[in-house]
Formats: structure tokens, sequence, C-alpha cells
């Protein structure tokens, strides 16, 4: 619980009591590698008694994972984490039973009400002892922009009701998780950015003191000023460390401190966040009159060639797809097939070598 097409996309709901018994194992991982994580499954019950009830979709970047069912382990082995496509950060919510997790030689017991962190691209362990309850998100770690150190501290360390960012992200991604409407729609891409930036404040406010991920109380008002300024200059294609730091009055020394307490990676950052601005560009009214390589430059991707492999790597998909999705050629009109044309002509022009 715990490839890609990232369309808002309807839970499809896995039922095994109307499944023949001797194919339940099988139906269960078919369903998983499918839609959500490849993991080696061992059940504890035996074939008859085996029973699962899931629901898999997704929204925006992130995958949607609900799951009640008889005792069972999930182990993804050193090859499947190798082999991972899509680098990503699982969230699990514990809603029912108990859950033994483990990564990175640690391990900790998820209770009810508990929340648990775990990296896709190392081995990892869940173990589910009695009957359970589970709710899981899978999001991309480009997502997060998160520095891989702060999420391997995190990991398989179980989040209680003790911390109270834990406890408004359980809350808040038990309501995601269980509300179609939310995962629908307008209200899908509204809810992504607020999504990730909760899931790294989950992951932030583990850590104590002015270490890596956490930042000082005194420097949380600079930290947010300084994302404010970015967010309102992600169109320039000028905004850099220097011109950032010198517009707080700090040293760029300083303003790489002050982000890394905060767990965020300034490179990593910006370009998460212009590629979501060119993702919901595409998508909406401007993806059917404006060329790929305008929205793209529009949002500081001065170079054509590298934001379609960006927005690739970042989105399993290419630009060009992304935007067919939402504007099939024949429901576009003449404006787009212009558009189109014009991109076409772009990479033909990358394409071709200049004579000298």
């Amino acid at each position: 619980m715990g490839g890609t097409d990232h369309r808002v996309v309807a839970p499809a709901t896995l039922d095994t009591s109307v499944v023949a018994p001797r194919e339940r194992e099988d139906t269960i991982r078919h369903a998983l590698w499918k839609s959500f994580s490849r993991v080696d499954i061992d059940h504890h019950a035996p074939q008859e008694a085996i029973g699962a009830r899931m629901g898999l979709g997704t929204v925006g970047p992130m995958k949607v994972c609900s799951a009640q069912g008889t005792p069972v382990s999930l182990r993804r082995t050193e090859r499947l984490a190798r082999e991972d496509a899509e680098p990503s950060v699982f969230l699990g919510l514990q809603v029912a039973g108990t859950n033994l997790v483990g990564q990175y030689d640690r391990q900790c017991l998820v209770g009810p009400g508990n929340l648990v962190v775990f990296e896709s691209t190392a081995p990892y362990t869940l173990r589910f002892e009695k009957a359970f309850d589970y709710l899981s998100l899978r999001i991309p770690r480009e997502a997060l922009a998160l520095p891989e150190r702060v999420l391997r501290d995190v990991a398989a360390i179980a989040l209680g009701p003790g911390n109270p960012t834990a406890r408004l992200a359980f809350t808040y991604f038990s309501h995601l998780a269980a509300s179609e409407e939310l995962r629908s729609g307008a209200y899908a891409e509204a809810i992504i950015g607020p999504s990730v930036e909760l899931l790294r404040a989950v992951v932030t406010s583990q850590f104590g003191g002015a270490g890596p991920g956490r930042a000082a109380v005194s420097e949380l008002p600079l930290s947010l000023c300084i994302t404010k300024y970015i967010r309102e200059h992600l169109a320039d294609p000028a905004l850099s460390a220097p011109r950032i730091a010198a517009a707080h009055g700090i040293s760029v020394r300083h303003l790489y401190t002050v982000l890394s307490r905060s767990g965020i990676s300034l490179g990593d950052w910006i370009r998460t966040h212009r590629l979501a601005e060119c993702r919901r560009e595409l998508a909406g009214p401007s993806g059917r009159v404006r060329t790929i390589a305008a929205i793209g430059r529009a949002w500081g991707f001065v170079d054509a060639t590298h934001f379609s492999k960006a927005f690739k790597q970042a989105y399993g998909i290419s630009p060009r797809d992304w935007r067919e999705q939402h504007h099939p050629a024949p429901s576009r009109g003449r404006a787009a097939r212009t558009a189109a044309r014009a991109d076409v002509r772009a990479d033909a022009r990358m394409a071709t070598p200049r004579r000298r």
C-alpha cells in the first residue's frame, strides 16, 4: 500500500468477497502492483479466509489507497526498490489495528490515529498482525522537494496525536481519502498544493532544535517571507539565490541555512512550483491557444527541451500528452490547432542541427 497517469481518477474499488478464494491472492497483488506499489505480499490467513476491500484512486500527482483486510505482510525488496520508476514518499494513516513498519534498520509500531512516513526507493516492510483499516498516500519525492537526509531521518517513525501537525494531517488526509468529491474536478487541482505543503510540515515538524528540517522559531517568519517572495517571482527567469537573499537583506549562505532548516531545497522548490504552474496552465484555457514552449517560458523555463524533460520526469507524462488529455484535438478550435502546429515546428527546429 505504499507508471503513471496524473489525471484525476475516480477510485476503483476491489472487494474480494466476490472473488473466488483461490483467486484472491493474485487479485490483490495485481491491483496493488498496477495502481499503487509493487510489493511482495504474504497473507497470514488461510486461502479461504483471506479478505480485502480496497479503494484506489489519484488526485493530481498523488495516489490514494484505502484498505481494510485480514492479517498480511507487505515487503518491498531491494530489487523492487531499485526498479522504482517514480521515487515517492508514502504517508500511512492507521485507522484501526496496528502496523509494524520497518525501513533503514528502524522499526516502529503504528497504532490507530498515528501516521508513518517511508520511501519507495529503499526496502521496507509493513506487517499487519490483525484485521486492519489503513490509508496510504503516495506523493512523488520531487513534489515534496525535501532533502534526502530529512526523509531518511523521519522514515519508520510513528507520528502520533502528541504532534499537533500530525494530528491535523491525520484528519485532513482521512477526509481526502474518503471524499470522492474532493478528489475530482476543480477541487482536486485546488488541494494539491496544500496537501503537499501539509505533508512537508508533518515531516519537518518531527525534528527538534535547529537541525536540518526544523526552523528555529525566530526564523519562521523569515522563511515564510522568503517562500512568499519566491512564489510572487516564479515567472521571472532571473530569479536566483543572490537576488532572493538581497531582497531580504541576508547573505546567500544564510538564505540556504534558513530554507534548509525548514526542509526546503531552493532549486527543487522553485522547479517544482514552476512545473506545477505550467501543468495548471496546460490543462486550463491557456493550453488551448498558447504553445507549450511559450507557457514554459512564461514560468522561467527558457529552454524548451529542458522544460519538456523536467515536466516528464516530475509527472511521468510529456507536456504535449498532458495538454491532449485536457484538450483533445477534435474538440480544440482553430487557435489550438495553430498552437499545436507551432509546437511541432519548434520541435523540428530543435531537432535539426544548425549548419556552420
